[in-house]
């Protein structure tokens, strides 16, 4: 049976949790996904409270990772989502991708319009990747790819 949870502070304990284990273990995000058999992305979201593993990955993870069986179950409930509290993100990492949408939020939804017309860009049917490559002027690039279904708005 499906459950949902909606104590975000059960999903928040269970990612502090889990990332010490990772750090004890000195495992990786990719490990951890490869036992999960799904992408690095979605698993790693999941761990730090963002979604539902299903049982068969939680199992996995929660056996990687030394967790109990609570944490086995805990991972397959839907979470309440969302991991920045309201206002400004402090964090430099989070606060560069809150900026790049400050500029660039308004361009996006422009081209998105101009291109699909009225309607979103799935967060759910969504796929999420991030690279490493080389920068050609020296040094190295991020390249994070944000793949999301459009969905149009439908007048009724």
């Amino acid at each position: 049976m499906v459950h949902a949870q909606f104590d975000p502070t059960a999903r928040q304990a269970l990612a502090a949790a889990a990332v010490e284990a990772k750090t004890r273990k000195n495992l990786s995000w990719q490990q951890i996904a490869d036992v999960s058999g799904l992408s690095v992305a979605f698993t790693t979201a999941a761990v730090l409270g963002q979604h539902a593993l299903p049982e068969a990955s939680a199992k996995a993870v929660t056996e990687l990772l030394d967790l109990d069986q609570d944490a086995t179950m805990l991972l397959q409930t839907i979470p309440t989502r969302g991991s920045i509290p309201g206002g400004i993100p402090t964090d430099p990492t989070i606060y560069r991708f809150y900026e790049m949408l400050q500029v660039y939020g308004t361009t996006l939804k422009a081209l998105v319009h101009e291109q699909f017309g009225d309607g979103i860009i799935s967060a759910i049917n969504f796929k999420l990747d991030v690279k490493k490559v080389a920068d050609p002027e020296g040094g190295e690039r991020a390249v994070i790819t944000l793949d999301g279904k459009y969905l149009p708005t439908k007048p009724f």
